[in-house]
């Protein structure tokens, strides 16, 4: 069976989101814009299961569908839904194709790391009607028309006074760039990240993100193509153990503003960009 990469997905913690109204610049569109997501990939997830045997692939297939019907809908608030519980139990029912890729491939096993132990990506493809089906008896729909490229603007305050900001080519943050871009996959949404130079240029070498005029990054982010700009600042709280996370996204004139919470960036990352996409969608 033919193998499929991906990352490995990291716990999750609880999420929050409030949002406020302002206004703020319409991006201009004035180069071309990224190919959107393929239809296809919309109905397609992966995760990290325990072997190839049957029953951790039903446990995949379970979390695989949910990531999917939060994908395809575009609504974030779908994730722990306890009305998708039913459906996760039949999830094997609905997958068209699956496949598996070794996770340490081409490494030696060692005595903690053996054949049945072993972990693996699981990729697995839904039918696309049944999935719609579903999002219907929840009251959703598929959003399938092209989706709106993210200009991205992250900034990460790990321990006062580090500040990392993650861009498109600094070594420093390949870690946290391969994880945002992960994150964006996941959510079925495409995103761009700004040039150390582009950010230098416009102020933010040597200062905060909230400190350069809007109208700078939008400016920015419309040089890659992005139609819609989202902001973050995470900053980690040593006694809660837990990154606290401010997002606000710019999109058709106006800009909303919430907080969430999550023990990794990893998730952070995915709230933020699932909490986008859900906005950009039009779904409060």
């Amino acid at each position: 069976m033919r193998r499929a990469a991906s990352r490995k997905p990291i716990s999750a913690a609880a999420f929050a989101i409030a949002t406020l109204l302002a206004t703020a610049p319409v991006i201009a569109q004035s180069v071309d814009k990224p190919a959107s997501t393929p239809v296809a990939e919309l109905y397609r997830a992966r995760t990290i299961v325990t072997g190839t045997g049957e029953a951790n692939r039903i446990i995949g297939f379970a979390a695989c569908l949910e990531d999917v019907l939060i994908k395809v809908s575009g609504q974030l608030r779908l994730a722990g839904d306890p009305r998708l519980g039913p459906y996760k139990a039949d999830a094997a029912k609905l997958v068209r194709d699956f496949s598996y890729r070794d996770e340490k491939g081409g490494k030696p096993k060692n005595d903690e790391q053996g054949t049945r132990d072993r972990s693996f990506v699981l990729t697995t493809e839904f039918d696309e009607t049944a999935v719609n089906g579903i999002l219907d008896e929840l009251g959703a729909k598929p959003w399938l028309s092209r989706r709106p490229v993210l200009g991205v603007f992250v900034e990460m305050q790990p321990l006062a006074p580090r500040r990392v900001v993650v861009t498109a080519d600094g070594k420093e943050a390949d870690l946290l760039r391969a994880a945002l871009l992960a994150a964006g996959a996941k959510r079925g949404m495409q995103i761009v990240l700004p040039d150390a130079a582009e950010l230098a240029a416009v102020g933010a070498g040597d200062r905060s993100l909230a400190g350069v005029a809007p109208a700078r990054l939008v400016e920015v982010a419309a040089a890659h193509g992005a139609e819609a700009v989202l902001v973050a600042r995470l900053v980690w709280d040593d006694r809660e153990l837990r990154w606290i996370a401010d997002w606000q996204i710019d999109w058709q004139g106006r800009s909303q503003r919430w907080q969430a919470a999550a023990v990794t960036f990893d998730e952070a990352f995915r709230q933020g960009i699932g909490a986008a996409a859900q906005i950009i969608a039009g779904q409060p």
